[in-house]
């Protein structure tokens, strides 16, 4: 799970770079944050899951969803404070950077194992 939660974080970060390289220093803060607000969710939920998972009879499927459900609310409270206090936001780089985190765990899945 830390190999997809640090690959999520790396995603940010390069998705942050070519934004700030093609469109500057706007375009890169509103990627950082897009990729940050699904990042940050993602890594608290592993996090749980790992703390879960090492308890005496392994991981419950309530804890499981109970993580999930707080995974998506704070992906939304998140959101809901990039609209609050970054009023200057840049919504199609917002939206790239939270997407390419979200759908970035696709590479792990069809990196050959040696």
């Amino acid at each position: 799970m830390a190999r997809i939660v640090l690959l999520q974080m790396l995603a940010a970060v390069v998705v942050t770079v070519l934004a700030g390289i093609i469109g500057g220093f706007s375009l890169a803060l509103s990627a950082l944050v897009g990729g940050l607000c699904c990042a940050i969710p993602n890594a608290f939920f592993a996090l749980r899951l790992s703390i879960s998972a090492r308890k005496p009879g392994g991981a419950n499927p309530v804890s499981f969803f109970i993580g999930e459900f707080i995974k998506i609310a704070l992906t939304i409270a998140l959101m809901a404070a990039v609209v609050f206090w970054y009023r200057d936001v840049n919504w199609p780089a917002f939206l790239i950077a939270f997407i390419v985190v979200l759908k970035s765990y696709f590479i792990l899945l069809f990196r050959q194992r040696p």
